[in-house]
């Protein structure tokens, strides 16, 4: 496993989130969830415009072994997708931390605070 990023907090259900100027905050999936998931082959991101909330459902991600649920780590609007994500589905797997699945414009920053240090994230994922 690759180190984990010390400037992204993490969500329990292995999102990262990485905090942007305008409250707008970054989302993908982490190196141990891709492991996990093996070779990616689908990916299916929320629709520019969609209001989510934190914790909700919002994608998936599909792999050779299983699917998986992708879920927003803050409440708001879905602003941007990585259209090139959804082409090409591998670009998670070659590089996890540079490859975002969708951007989320919040009302709630605190929100950002409920999740994980790197360190609290990476002691989650070795227990």
């Amino acid at each position: 496993m690759s180190l984990l990023p010390e400037h992204l907090k993490y969500a329990l259900s292995h999102e990262w989130a990485q905090i942007e100027d305008d409250n707008i905050v970054r989302v993908g999936i982490t190196d141990f969830a891709q492991e996990e998931l093996g070779d990616l082959v689908f990916v299916e991101l929320p629709e520019i415009g969609q209001a989510v909330s934190a914790n909700e459902s919002c994608a998936t991600v599909e792999s050779v072994k299983t699917a998986s649920d992708i879920h927003s780590p803050v409440s708001g609007e879905i602003i941007a997708i990585n259209q090139a994500i959804v082409d090409d589905p591998e670009k998670i797997t070659d590089s996890p931390y540079e490859s975002w699945l969708f951007c989320v414009r919040t009302n709630d920053l605190a929100e950002i605070e409920k999740l994980l240090s790197h360190t609290a994230y990476e002691t989650m994922i070795t227990a």
